[in-house]
């Protein structure tokens, strides 16, 4: 699993560069989802969503991300060319490792809206596709701001308190959203041998 560590300190090259890794790594950490079997696929566990379910959430929350994140890309072009640029790279943080709590501390809880509850309504395949193009489009994005653009527009995140990130962080905090889900479907995988 990738995870922001010992690289404290990034240029944005190197920021968008790791994010571009850990979408090949969130895509590559998920298609072992999507072969399961039915039986484990459907398993409803005591409390909480069947692995189906959290692998469409994923792809309903990536979706209305992505929403953000291209609102995110367009401002950043805009103001690309109404600032220094270098000079607001030269100063540049990034609080990756911030993000990577989203993933690790499953204490941290939040109430997501109804429209990113699953419905059912998509097959393991369709959902499969959707979020290979969902990764494959945040890849393209990080492409469409090399330089660094991303980090002039900022929106406000409100889960775990983390305020306004840029678009390069919104598109890490997807990875990170996904990799969550890992360890929660491990638990449902978990319950569903228990079981027998």
């Amino acid at each position: 699993m990738f995870a922001f560590d010992k690289l404290e300190v990034m240029t944005v090259q190197q920021t968008i560069q790791f994010i571009d890794q850990a979408l090949s790594d969130t895509l590559n950490l998920y298609q072992e989802w999507y072969r399961i079997d039915s039986e484990m696929l459907g398993f409803q566990p005591a409390a909480g969503w069947r692995i189906e379910q959290i692998l469409e959430h994923v792809t309903l929350t990536n979706y209305y991300l992505l929403i953000l994140i291209r609102k995110g890309r367009r401002r950043a072009l805009e103001l690309a060319s109404k600032v220094d640029l270098e000079q607001e790279v030269a100063s540049y943080e990034n609080n990756l490792g911030a993000l990577d709590r989203i993933a690790q501390d499953q204490s941290l809880k939040w109430i997501r809206p109804d429209h990113m509850e699953p419905t059912g309504d998509k097959s393991l395949a369709e959902i499969q596709s959707l979020m290979i193009e969902q990764i494959n489009e945040c890849r393209q994005i990080l492409a469409e701001i090399p330089n660094g653009e991303g980090i002039l527009a900022k929106t406000t995140m409100t889960v775990a308190d983390l305020g306004k990130i840029d678009v390069y962080q919104y598109i890490y905090f997807l990875c990170q959203h996904a990799r969550r889900h890992i360890s929660q479907m491990e638990l449902v995988r978990e319950a569903y041998w228990n079981r027998l």
